[in-house]
């Protein structure tokens, strides 16, 4: 599944458009990681619990939208973005990854054999 930001996928040639795709994610920080994120905020610095909660997000939710757009046909996602908010006053996160479903085929290259 090839996943760009942009809204065309150079040496490609879209074919059609399946639609939008989304994957979503929810979760919440344990106890232990809020009480070390009230205390790190106070002294400043990177809160390591959250930004790992993050990156777990967005893995998954990434993995989600590739999944949608494989089942709907599609062999790739352009204008793909993230969204991410804060729920429950700062006790989770939900993410949410979405973009265009694309079907795109490989255009031939000058001088390439065919």
């Amino acid at each position: 599944m090839i996943i760009v930001t942009t809204n065309e996928l150079p040496g490609y040639q879209i074919g059609h458009v399946f639609g939008e795709v989304f994957g979503l994610t929810v979760r919440s920080r344990h106890v232990g990681s809020n009480i070390g994120a009230g205390l790190k905020s106070l002294a400043g610095g990177e809160l390591k619990g959250i930004t790992q909660l993050l990156h777990e997000c967005r893995q998954e939710a990434l993995s989600r939208l590739s999944a949608e757009a494989q089942a709907k046909g599609a062999n790739a996602v352009v204008a793909f973005r993230f969204e991410t908010t804060e729920y429950a006053s700062g006790g989770g996160v939900e993410v949410c990854a979405y973009g265009t479903a694309v079907g795109v085929h490989q255009l031939q290259r000058p001088g390439a054999p065919a």
